[in-house]
């Protein structure tokens, strides 16, 4: 019977000691509040109470830690919560840390490209088309070009050959193509008047004075021709 007694007592005062053993470890890391005295600094009472200056602020949701009022009432975190919280707040910082840079990464990688394969395409396509129609002008121009100069040289060539041979049918007739023929006052291949030939009656100044006289009253051979073929003379 005394031994069931001492049995009981025994375990009563094992529970006892282990109830306050734990109440004693949940009370080391149970948040502390504190009263603001005169003096005292959020940081002055995070060092006090082994806390952290931006658990206190967090715990309190305090607009500005450099201000408290004598008074007030703060809950100081434990330094175990503090550690943890800091810890947690760290480590997801520094996840979202890691990650930032690399969606960054990605961002300025597909912008860089996209921005490079459209000045690439926009420089290609403006060269193509510049080059395109560049090319197709100086082609029409060339091509313009030279079907009016070949039109141009086969004008001149058949109104060359036309009035050379109306020029030498006129001197045939009018002097059988002497230079040195007379007829009053008509002299030379063409029978020109001897005042247009004003005394000098070259070969050279007879060609000459020739052209221009049928340039400025017939524009070609080939009208002194036919005005001298339907009149007898030119």
């Amino acid at each position: 019977m005394n031994f069931k007694k001492a049995l009981v007592s025994t375990l009563g005062t094992a529970a006892v000691l282990g109830a306050g053993i734990f109440a004693g470890t949940t009370s080391a890391n149970a948040d502390v509040r504190v009263t603001v005295q005169s003096g005292d600094t959020v940081s002055k009472i995070a060092n006090q109470y082994n806390s952290s200056v931006s658990a206190i602020e967090s715990a309190n949701s305090l607009k500005n830690v450099n201000l408290i009022y004598v008074g007030e009432s703060l809950v100081i975190p434990s330094s175990a919560a503090t550690i943890t919280t800091s810890a947690q707040s760290t480590q997801a910082s520094q996840t979202t840390q890691s990650a930032t840079p690399s969606t960054t990464s990605n961002t300025g990688t597909t912008t860089q490209a996209t921005t490079q394969t459209q000045g690439t395409t926009s420089n290609n396509y403006s060269n193509t088309n510049n080059y395109s129609t560049t090319s197709n002008s100086s082609n029409t121009t060339s091509a313009t070009t030279g079907t009016t100069s070949s039109a141009s040289t086969s004008s001149s060539s058949t109104t060359s050959s036309s009035d050379a041979s109306a020029k030498a049918w006129i001197a045939n007739k009018e002097s059988g193509g002497s230079y040195s023929a007379r007829n009053g006052q008509y002299i030379g291949k063409y029978q020109l008047s001897a005042s247009y030939l004003n005394g000098d009656y070259s070969a050279a100044n007879q060609e000459k004075v020739a052209n221009q006289y049928v340039a400025s009253r017939y524009g070609s051979w080939a009208k002194a021709q036919a005005f001298w073929q339907a009149n007898g003379w030119y």
